[in-house]
């Protein structure tokens, strides 16, 4: 289980005491320029032929640059213009005293997910996530049943409402705080009529206030502290009162906090810069946010992905670096620019999976599709094929060479389609709504992709 958050009565003060800078000069004169200094000084390169890197030396000069960055740039409270600094030895004592396993769900539904290693032979945990994905409240709660009858699915993330009482859940409205508490509860009905009542649920994605998600916590009816709740790093390295209240609240509820980061590439880094701002805001997520956990999506600022050749190496060298050198709990949230039905999103996902597992991720977060901004447009396919296909690296105890072979050969048959990727269906198109069985059509074909992984050297788990 948890320990208790590391000071948080200091991090809240740093908050308002910490030096005082304009937030352009903290981009302009810290941040950027830290950034380019620890890529150079650490010798970090980016190599497009080796998309997931076997280089023990390189994953640790990739932790020893965001451990760097992180004391040196510090955390951006842009509510208050202030830096939240932090030294060596403070961070030291954080990660000495974080917990390796965390403890989610309930009941029969109770799961236990552990950090792991680079080229761990214990299986990462499955978190299946449509999160993000805007949803109508006809069928919100007939996606959650689909997910959530996944039987790989440790725990379910969950779609936005679009609107409620048939109104716009706009946020700091009203009925943001309305489809909040609708969102939770929605959520709940679908984890019992699917017979997971204890299933921990990412709560409540709707509710983007700290006002809200506090309207929204009820151990009977809402959020419980069984359940995973998420706090945002400003990208980059950035936080603000409305985060830190959502996060105290949080703290004080019981709930199992989850960092959520998403470092651009494409804004203030290059690939390797930003490669590094992604260990630095795991730091940022045990120090400031209060975690317990990472949910981690480095994203392509233009395709809004990850699963391109060099969204894959900075995901691999990521994990390498966070597995080899901490115990932190982080799950590799995939982004994939095509959308359901198609086999460019099953390929995308696949690849995702396999180099999440074997980097040493401890969850696989699967998967956003069609760059995670049109209504509907996803499915647990393509969840499952990203976490059996991960799983299955894992069973075949794949190093990081024969992972990367499998890459090289995959990547031909889609990095070519990022400007015009196929959309493909939407839920109900793929899904019969009632019944909750996807299409004989998208089955056939993620068998048929499934063959394809077999034919590269996996051994998938069933």
């Amino acid at each position: 289980m948890p320990v208790p958050p590391w000071r948080i009565v200091s991090v809240l003060q740093r908050a308002e005491n910490g030096p005082l800078i304009l937030a352009k000069d903290f981009d302009r004169r810290i941040l950027t320029p830290n950034i380019k200094r620890v890529v150079k000084e650490h010798d970090i390169k980016y190599d497009p032929e080796n998309p997931v890197p076997s280089d023990d030396s390189l994953a640790k000069d990739v932790w020893d640059a965001g451990v760097d960055l992180f004391l040196t740039v510090g955390t951006f409270c842009t509510t208050t213009s202030r830096r939240m600094l932090f030294t060596e030895d403070e961070l030291k004592e954080a990660l000495w005293n974080y917990h390796d396993t965390l403890e989610i769900g309930g009941g029969q539904d109770r799961k236990v997910w552990t950090a792991r290693k680079v080229e761990d032979t214990r299986w990462p945990g499955c978190l299946f996530s449509p999160v993000g994905v805007r949803c109508t409240e006809e069928n919100f709660v007939h996606m959650l049943m689909a997910y959530m009858q996944e039987p790989l699915a440790d725990g379910v993330s969950t779609p936005i409402l679009e609107r409620v009482e048939g109104e716009y859940t706009k946020t700091y409205s009203p009925f943001e705080q309305q489809g909040g508490v609708v969102h939770a509860q929605y959520s709940r009905q679908a984890a019992v009529r699917v017979g997971r009542p204890g299933i921990p649920i990412v709560l409540t994605g709707t509710a983007l206030s700290a006002a809200s998600q506090l309207a929204s916590s009820d151990p009977e009816w809402g959020a419980r502290p069984i359940d995973l709740r998420l706090v945002s790093v400003v990208s980059e390295l950035k936080i603000d009162y409305e985060l830190l209240n959502k996060a105290l609240h949080f703290r004080h509820y019981g709930g199992n906090i989850g960092t959520l980061t998403g470092p651009l590439y494409g804004a203030y880094a290059g690939i390797e810069g930003t490669t590094v701002v992604g260990v630095a805001s795991h730091l940022q997520g045990l120090m400031v946010n209060q975690g317990d956990f990472t949910c981690y999506f480095p994203v392509h600022f233009r395709y809004f992905n990850n699963t391109s050749r060099e969204m894959l190496w900075l995901t691999s060298l990521s994990y390498q670096a966070l597995a080899g050198n901490s115990k932190l709990i982080s799950g590799s949230n995939g982004f994939a620019v095509a959308g359901p039905c198609t086999e460019m999103v099953l390929y995308e996902a696949g690849l995702h999976g396999i180099v999440s597992a074997v980097s040493g991720a401890a969850v696989l977060w699967e998967i956003a599709s069609a760059m995670n901004k049109h209504l509907e447009r996803t499915t647990p396919i393509e969840a499952r094929m990203a976490c059996e296909t991960g799983l299955a690296a894992t069973n075949s105890r794949l190093k990081r060479s024969d992972a990367n072979e499998i890459v090289k050969k995959v990547l031909p048959k889609y990095e070519n389609k990022f400007d015009s990727p196929p959309l493909g269906k939407t839920f109900p198109e793929c899904y019969d709504v009632k019944s909750l069985k996807p299409t004989e059509e998208y089955m056939e074909l993620y068998r048929r992709i499934r063959r394809e992984f077999e034919d590269l050297g996996l051994k998938y788990i069933y």
